[in-house]
């Protein structure tokens, strides 16, 4: 397991809003890529990845994805 914070993971644009996935990612069960685009509201496994994007997340890394395991609220 490993602390690594929401920018290292993912892409934000701050005027759009849209956060991108820097390379693959799996929620709960759901895994997306570097195609994905989503923004506020849109949940994976019910988790508003918007509303983190200042935290550090607990990920298992294999390979080349990110496993969120948990979020760090403080």
């Amino acid at each position: 397991m490993a602390r690594i914070n929401f920018n290292q993971i993912f892409n934000r644009n701050p005027q759009t809003g849209a956060i991108t996935p820097r390379a693959m990612v799996r929620v709960g069960g759901v895994t997306f890529g570097t195609g994905v685009t989503f923004g506020a509201g849109v949940s994976f496994s019910g988790i508003d990845l918007s509303q983190f994007i200042n935290n550090d997340f607990e990920v298992d890394v294999e390979g080349e994805l990110f496993v969120i395991k948990g979020i760090y609220t403080q």
